[in-house]
């Protein structure tokens, strides 16, 4: 099957094409980037299997345009990889909040579109950028089936006492303030393929994932289950990110809104854009810039590497006890896969949990490779994150089970 996987933001879309023969068994065709939607100077950037890159800058009004430009690459004669459109069999999105409704991925329906734009009030700069892209495809194939893949639906096995907030129960009955989780796709690719690599039987495994990058989230897996997350009502609660605060205590927030005068859109704004490394370094919200100053001597820089690498530790000793023990910790993720520093920086402080952390190993970066000794009581692994390959095997299945 042949399966169009587009991640929509709201002025760009990343897609690959893959043609899916199982869930194991699949080729990338192609791979690429839409930029600048809605913007002057829109840049599409395609990447076809086996062929140079593409690049084409011209203004792209909105994302039915932009999909039709990845359409027309798709099937030209020169950097094409497709003789027809009528080869797409199905598309699959990335959504990143489907609230309760979804504990899986769906087939795109009249309904499901109603749940997603429901939760657009809690993912608002989410949301509304991936149905634009659902709609977009329907006008410009509207007799292909399309599958949503919810961020949000591996952490619905998260129990009650996981997943509530000590407020008032009825703000949970009234608005659904609740943890809900990020990342979910991700977490769910790279503790499955981490069990695997580490010879653990997942059914019967206690997984500690740890997605860093701009966003950052780590997650406790028992048994192939999300038992609990780090991210919460929205993406901002947790470890320092990249312009993220992390978690904060509340009336901190009540303290600044009176001091500063901010409103609540002032506080979003001061927690979700100025924060995380980018607030407390001064220097940059990436963290390969943060290494950098910190190297040249930057007290800021430094604290501010110690304090994200010191929250992952927190993290991962909290859901250690919570699992009651842990079988494999997997990094993934930009940070996760390349920054060495930081996973030397966790690892050396888990050795009360029986992790023989191996230097030599911690100099890869970007690919799949074991952290740890052979006979580590506790295994830790470098599994670079698919997301779009596992949008790619829930669309297949979902479509192929179609009644």
């Amino acid at each position: 099957m042949i399966v169009l996987v587009l991640n929509c933001g709201s002025s760009s879309l990343k897609y690959q094409l893959l043609d899916m023969k199982s869930e194991e068994v699949y080729s990338l065709l192609a791979k690429g980037l839409v930029e600048r939607i809605g913007c002057e100077g829109g840049h599409l950037k395609h990447q076809p299997s086996g062929k140079d890159v593409f690049e084409l800058v011209q203004d792209i009004p909105d994302h039915t345009v932009g999909i039709q430009l990845v359409l027309d690459a798709l099937v030209n004669s020169v950097h094409g990889v497709l003789s027809d459109l009528g080869d797409i069999e199905a598309v699959g999105h990335r959504v990143v909040h489907g609230g309760e409704e979804f504990f899986r991925s769906a087939l795109i329906t009249p309904e499901v579109i109603s749940q997603i734009k429901k939760c657009c009030e809690i993912a608002p700069l989410h949301n509304p950028a991936n149905l634009l892209g659902i709609e977009a495809v329907y006008k410009n194939l509207p007799d292909v089936p399309q599958v949503a893949v919810f961020d949000t639906a591996f952490h619905q096995t998260m129990p009650d006492y996981n997943f509530l907030y000590g407020i008032p129960y009825e703000f949970y009955t009234k608005y659904r303030i609740r943890r809900y989780g990020f990342h979910g796709t991700s977490h769910k690719f790279v503790s499955q393929r981490g069990a695997k690599f580490a010879g653990l039987d997942l059914n019967n495994s206690k997984i500690i994932t740890c997605h860093l990058g701009n966003g950052s989230s780590i997650t406790a897996v028992e048994n192939g289950k999300s038992l609990d997350t780090s991210m919460g009502f929205t993406p901002l609660e947790g470890v320092l990110m990249g312009t993220r605060s992390g978690s904060v205590d509340p009336e901190v927030l009540c303290y600044l809104m009176e001091k500063e005068g901010l409103d609540a859109k002032g506080v979003s704004q001061l927690l979700n854009k100025k924060s995380g490394l980018q607030g407390v370094s001064g220097v940059s919200s990436d963290c390969r810039d943060c290494g950098n100053a910190a190297e040249a001597g930057n007290p800021r820089a430094k604290v501010a590497l110690k304090k994200l690498s010191h929250d992952i530790i927190k993290y991962i000793g909290a859901y250690a006890a919570q699992m009651n023990g842990v079988d494999l910790i997997v990094f993934t993720g930009g940070i996760g896969e390349n920054n060495g520093r930081i996973r030397s920086r966790v690892c050396r402080n888990l050795t009360y949990l029986g992790v023989d952390f191996n230097a030599e190993a911690n100099e890869t970066r970007g690919e799949e490779i074991m952290l740890t000794n052979p006979g580590s009581k506790v295994k830790v692994a470098v599994i670079p994150t698919n997301e779009e390959l596992m949008i790619a095997r829930d669309t297949m299945n979902i479509v192929n089970n179609i009644d």
